[in-house]
């Protein structure tokens, strides 16, 4: 059987389908092609910039409206040359004074890294030359006109030679960023270690009794013990005096202290400052060692008819380690060895260590009712203050049932609860919020019935016996403070109470506004290291044309 022919099946390709079309046809079809084309074009050439505003395009008809992008990239440059204020000198590609700066700049980086080396005749050599260039650039600017061949051929290769001997000298970025971040290590550790030096010299300063102080006391102890006189001017006193002691229609405060000079200065400017300084009652409570010598003082001095009560912790023998939980802490020999040998855990902070803390002086305002059973409202002091106005403002301020009233210090949340409590431990995370507003011991109202109704001194052992351990607070009487008044403390107008004078800068408007000025931080305005902007204010208020004053001060 014979086989069929194989049939070519495979489609015709275009060039043989174009050329088996009529003439005609063709021409019609290059002709709509061709002007496609031509549409495509003016399309594309005349749309407008998308980020252009209507005027712009409109105005970019003609020959403009044909930018293309990299035009359109040489706008966005001339933009920044505009912005940055960029002359054509600076931008062109043969400008001497550009290569000039352009070499000072590197030239400088060079003379920092030939300094870190020690390679002082480099150093000497590129400065010479770095200033060599900045002088032609400054006649050129001063002359308006530009950098010419003749002046920076020389300066900009001897640039050169230095630049390349640098390179050679490897001072290279790599290297120079490894060395300059050992120097920055090594100085945060030195300065790490200054500041903790400081501290603790700052802190043993703070504590020490200065000599003049000692002075005065012995002075006055034997000035008290020579003088039957003084001794009666406080044993003798009349009716009156003892009536003001308990007369609740007069302005009473209280200052804990162990300090003569410090407790003179707050009496005399509360007194200067009041509008009634013959309705004033100070009551002031000391320890056995000065209780002589305060005495002797306010026996010697008048400040314009102000009662002042002299008394003794010591006489309160109710406050016992039965009763008081800072006391039977203090028997403990754990705390003892912690607090009076420098042993113990080192990573608590020095400040923490004082002994002071533990004082009775210092925890005597928590007991406030029981020392004046007979008392309503008390405004309490503490030593390192001085009073600017009159206070008896403050025994008219609606507590609004609240026990205290203080001045938050939670402007910023350096001072809130989280700050001096720990919130890690379960007992405190369970009951007071991290972020509740701190306030500010030294200058304080109270009233004293409702802190007998609210039995606030038994909510303070409840907080002190939990913390025997020293787990949920380190030292100090403001943090049982915000766990015994948590939620009992009415805030006062700041201008009241201005801290910070004895630790930081304050504003001087703010000084000039306030009632009550707080040198609270180590730097006391009667120790040496006190700030001296702020001592003036203390001053005014100490007598130093007084005999005792002169002998133990001004020598």
């Amino acid at each position: 059987m014979r086989r069929r022919p194989f049939l070519d099946q495979r489609r015709p390709s275009f060039k043989r389908r174009w050329q088996q079309r009529p003439w005609w046809v063709r021409l019609a079809l290059s002709l709509l092609l061709a002007l496609a084309c031509v549409l495509l074009l003016a399309v594309l050439l005349g749309s407008p910039d998308p980020g252009a505003s209507p005027s712009t395009s409109a105005a970019s008809s003609g020959s403009e409206t044909t930018s293309s992008p990299l035009l359109r990239q040489r706008t966005y440059l001339e933009g920044i040359t505009d912005a940055l204020n960029m002359t054509d000198e600076m931008l062109s590609a043969r400008s001497f004074s550009r290569q000039l700066m352009d070499q000072i700049y590197l030239a400088k980086t060079y003379v920092v890294v030939a300094k870190e080396a020690n390679n002082l005749q480099f150093v000497a050599e590129l400065s010479a030359q770095v200033l060599q260039a900045q002088s032609i650039l400054a006649h050129a600017a001063a002359h308006g006109g530009t950098v010419m061949e003749q002046e920076a051929e020389k300066a900009i290769r001897d640039m050169s030679v230095l630049l390349f001997q640098a390179q050679q000298l490897r001072y290279d970025s790599g290297i120079t960023i490894m060395k300059l971040k050992g120097q920055i290590q090594s100085l945060e550790e030195k300065s790490k270690a200054e500041a903790e030096k400081s501290t603790k010299y700052g802190q043993i300063a703070a504590e020490e009794l200065p000599k003049g102080l000692y002075c005065l006391g012995v002075r006055l102890t034997m000035e008290w013990f020579k003088s039957p006189e003084l001794q009666r001017k406080f044993s003798d006193r009349s009716p009156a005096v003892q009536s003001n002691l308990r007369d609740n229609s007069l302005y009473h405060f209280c200052v804990f202290s162990d300090n003569i000079l410090a407790v003179s200065v707050v009496v005399n400017s509360t007194a200067i400052n009041s509008r009634h300084p013959d309705k004033v009652v100070f009551h002031l409570v000391t320890d056995d060692l000065n209780y002589a010598p305060m005495k002797a003082w306010f026996a010697m001095n008048d400040y314009r008819g102000v009662t002042v009560e002299i008394q003794k912790v010591e006489d309160f023998t109710w406050l016992n380690a039965s009763y008081v939980p800072v006391l039977k802490q203090l028997q403990n020999a754990a705390t003892q060895k912690f607090y009076f040998s420098g042993s113990g855990n080192r990573g608590t902070p020095i400040k923490f260590r004082n002994p002071k803390y533990l004082s009775m002086l210092n925890h005597l305002r928590f007991y406030i009712p029981e020392i004046y059973p007979e008392l309503q409202k008390v405004v309490f002091l503490d030593d390192d203050i001085v009073v600017q106005k009159d206070l008896s403002e403050l025994f008219t301020i609606n507590l609004n049932g609240n026990v205290m009233g203080a001045v938050e210090t939670c402007m910023e949340t350096f001072h809130r609860f989280h700050k001096y409590l720990n919130h890690s431990h379960p007992l405190i995370r369970a009951h007071f919020d991290p972020d509740a507003c701190g306030w500010a011991f030294g200058m304080n109202v109270l009233d004293l019935v409702e802190w007998r109704n609210k039995n606030v001194t038994g909510i303070y052992h409840y907080w002190q016996e939990r913390n025997a351990d020293h787990t949920l607070w380190k030292l100090g009487s403001l943090p049982p403070g915000l766990l015994a008044f948590y939620g009992l403390v009415e805030a006062l107008d700041p201008q009241w109470h201005v801290l910070g004078l004895g630790y930081t800068t304050v504003d001087a408007a703010t000084i000039k506004e306030g009632a009550v000025l707080h040198y609270n931080g180590n730097m006391k305005p009667w120790l040496k290291i006190g700030m001296e902007k702020y001592k003036s204010f203390w001053d005014n208020y100490v007598d130093y044309s007084h005999p005792l004053i002169q002998q133990c001060f001004m020598r």
